[in-house]
């Protein structure tokens, strides 16, 4: 029995891609995830952007049949995912990134820090665009690692048709259309979204003719090529989060999903980002009592979105510029809205390191293995069951008397000292 009005939201995270099917009310009627692949090397980490499209049909089918959804109850897609770079070529086949040359590893993952010299090279250049994201580019972003293969991997370079974020791509893959985010584009690639939007001032010290690409910035940094062809490599054309690509799902991927062809698909977000418009949106009861206006309610809120790494991220109604803390992007999570954005490289990454060289790991693998479940799952078995016999109120108060301090891999806000101490 059709129930329609049935939104579908795809996550891919670090490790796995999920779905979820939701109500007009937000309500989630059912899920369903698939793990991906990974291959780690030295500073290299890179994914397949073809595993990744299977554990997404893997998962859309898998969370559909759970919730008994039929593919004509489905009104609307979207595509969320890391902040990872992927390359493929004329055909959407992908194109390698590696040192092995392995055609399967074509994305370079967010957290991959191979790229650290060709960011600190960009940012001794000090270019206009480096003060709309905290003064300087991260490795994790991406003209660092585009540099990077340029300079290590040139037939590989040589071959790419297109360079995409991979929510974006996933958006492309599903429709064929490949406009590109501003949330991903402003956040991770210097696009100047205020310049696109007619929001551009010329006290911002170049005149960007209604184009948010500086393509100054990208000749000084020796990837002029990029620019070249109407941006073609890049992305052409830029849209605010959620507007509608193409003609939906083509008849092919509709096939792979298990959908109906010509399903509306909205331009993508970062997955941190797509978290924070949620939270943005929630109204809290102090709020409300406090009879602000919608405007200065989602200016007093901050979001906070954990998974292998964390983000902070509050919003404003004017440009904030703040030494080492990314941004100001325009319009990248709330339309109209200058985000801030900081936060911490590893923080469920520093989960996996602690359990993976605890004493104790390969005892806890084999006892998950026995059982059929994650070590994750496993470990969650034993806090409930320390939390019963303890008799704790729920179970984050067995934590309540721990205190971690989980800088020893890396941030991304700036640490200040008191100077007195």
């Amino acid at each position: 029995m059709s129930r329609g009005g049935v939104f579908l939201g795809v996550d891919v995270g670090t490790g796995s891609a999920r779905a979820g099917l939701f109500d007009e009310k937000g309500k989630l009627l059912g899920s369903a995830s698939s793990p991906i692949q990974m291959w780690k090397e030295k500073d290299c980490i890179e994914q397949s952007s073809m595993d990744i499209w299977l554990a997404v049909c893997a998962a859309v089918k898998s969370a559909c049949s759970l919730a008994s959804v039929a593919a004509e109850d489905v009104v609307g897609l979207g595509f969320a995912a890391t902040c990872s770079l992927v390359a493929v070529d004329a055909d959407g086949s992908p194109v390698s990134v590696s040192w092995s040359g392995d055609a399967r590893r074509n994305i370079i993952v967010w957290m991959d820090h191979r790229a650290v010299d060709q960011a600190d090279r960009i940012n001794a250049r000090n270019s206009p665009v480096l003060q709309y994201c905290g003064g300087g580019v991260s490795p994790e972003m991406q003209a660092p690692k585009l540099l990077w293969v340029k300079e290590n991997l040139q037939e590989s370079w040589s071959m790419v048709c297109r360079w995409m974020d991979l929510s974006d791509w996933l958006a492309y893959r599903a429709t064929g259309d490949d406009t590109r985010s501003l949330c991903t584009t402003v956040c991770k690639w210097t696009y100047l979204g205020h310049a696109h939007m007619g929001q551009w001032k010329e006290s911002d010290s170049r005149d960007m003719e209604a184009c948010g690409w500086d393509e100054v910035f990208w000749e000084e940094i020796g990837l002029g090529e990029l620019v070249e062809g109407n941006r073609a490599k890049i992305g052409r054309s830029v849209a605010f989060p959620g507007h509608p690509l193409g003609s939906g799902l083509t008849p092919a991927t509709a096939k792979e999903l298990g959908l109906l062809p010509g399903t509306p698909v909205g331009t993508s977000l970062i997955d941190a980002h797509a978290g924070g418009v949620g939270v943005m949106e929630s109204v809290p009861d102090a709020e409300s009592k406090a009879d602000l206006s919608d405007e200065e309610a989602i200016c007093r809120r901050m979001v906070l979105v954990c998974g292998t790494s964390t983000c902070h991220m509050a919003v404003s109604k004017n440009k904030l510029f703040i030494p080492g803390v990314w941004g100001p992007f325009w319009s990248a999570m709330v339309p109209e809205y200058w985000l801030t954005e900081g936060g911490q490289s590893a923080t469920g990454a520093l989960l996996d390191y602690i359990v993976q060289n605890h004493v104790a790991a390969p005892l806890l693998a084999n006892n998950a293995a026995s059982q059929s479940v994650s070590i994750f799952e496993l470990m969650n078995k034993l806090l409930s069951l320390m939390s019963h016999e303890q008799n704790m109120p729920f179970l984050s108060a067995l934590s309540q008397d721990t205190h971690v301090l989980p800088d020893f891999h890396g941030n991304r806000s700036p640490v200040i000292q008191n100077p007195k101490e």
